[in-house]
């Protein structure tokens, strides 16, 4: 397409339809972007001032098509795809979660009720471990009729999940730096735990921290249950679902451990201590009933392990650039 051609067709264009048709759209706004760039303009003044204005007039009508209103949220490209939903940043370090089907909006529905649950019933020191939940409604596709559930969650900047954290140290972490991880990681279970919800997908996506304070924040609670419920679905990812996950029998909290531990072996790979390893082991006995079934008691048993690794605790500071 050639700039004149492009000119012609941007001055006469009326509706989307008619700038950028109805078959392969985005194929159209490629040829009209090239046809009219500056960069490849001709030199006559006229000719480049009128191939500008079309330039500007279709990079922002393509812009407008692109953005979606939800609510009263206004919504770009995805800033994070998750297991079942995309993310969206909608601006005050806020994230709206919008899932892909339909048919998962009851797992929208536990997510957000795991969350209300934990705000109102846990200790309001340990909130900030997990995500908080801004706003919640739902919106009909006026094309389709489908609705979807919507969670929209307060999003804290600076945060890696373990599986980047683990692609920057492939041989696996010190312990040493593992061990603040465990730790924070028990806390926000204990949270949990006894606030009467099981996660129900611990699984490194799912962890994310802040290397600089040494923050965790546990995220994606589409797969909670009260505790002694099943697990509703699977988590893709790890197979590290504990077998009343896979047989859905009931869950408890040492469902969690399990899969916290699993996390926690796997980062650090073949460097786990002896003890460490032991450790972790017990935490993912076969029977739920033989595993440890409160994370703040097992918190003060890793701490002894690690007391007699690495003698009192200190601050080790810790960064993905190893």
């Amino acid at each position: 397409m050639r700039a004149a051609e492009a000119i012609r067709l941007v001055a006469a264009a009326r509706t989307d339809a008619d700038l950028f048709g109805a078959d392969q759209p985005a194929r159209r706004y490629r040829e009209l972007v090239a046809a009219l760039h500056p960069d490849r303009l001709p030199t006559d003044p006229a000719v480049r001032a009128e191939a500008i204005d079309a330039f500007v007039h279709v990079t922002t009508r393509w812009q407008a098509r692109q953005t979606t209103v939800l609510g009263n949220y206004r919504l770009g490209a995805p800033a994070h795809s998750g297991d079942l939903a995309d993310l969206y940043d909608v601006g005050e370090d806020r994230l709206l979660k919008l899932p892909r089907r339909p048919t998962d909006n009851d797992l929208m529905a536990r997510e957000a009720h795991a969350l209300r649950t934990i705000a109102e019933r846990g200790d309001p020191r340990y909130l900030p471990y997990v995500p908080r939940l801004v706003d919640e409604f739902r919106h009909r596709d006026a094309a389709t009729g489908a609705e979807r559930r919507i969670n929209v969650l307060a999003a804290a900047p600076g945060l890696h999940d373990l599986e980047e954290v683990r692609r920057a140290y492939p041989d696996g972490l010190d312990a040493r730096d593992v061990a603040w991880m465990w730790r924070r990681l028990l806390v926000v279970l204990g949270l949990a735990h006894r606030a009467g919800v099981v996660h129900g997908a611990v699984l490194p996506r799912h962890v994310l921290i802040e290397p600089n304070a040494h923050g965790v924040v546990l995220i994606d609670w589409c797969f909670s249950a009260a505790v002694g419920s099943t697990i509703p679905a699977v988590a893709p990812g790890h197979g590290w679902d504990p077998e009343e996950v896979l047989k859905k029998q009931p869950s408890g909290p040492g469902t969690d451990i399990a899969m916290a531990s699993h996390c926690m072996s796997w980062l650090m790979g073949p460097r786990v201590p002896r003890e460490l390893h032991t450790f972790a082991q017990g935490c993912r006995q076969r029977s739920l009933d033989a595993r440890p079934d409160d994370a703040w008691r097992l918190l003060r048993e890793l701490d002894q392990v690690l007391d007699r690794l690495y003698g009192p605790r200190t601050f080790r500071p810790f960064t993905l650039t190893p």
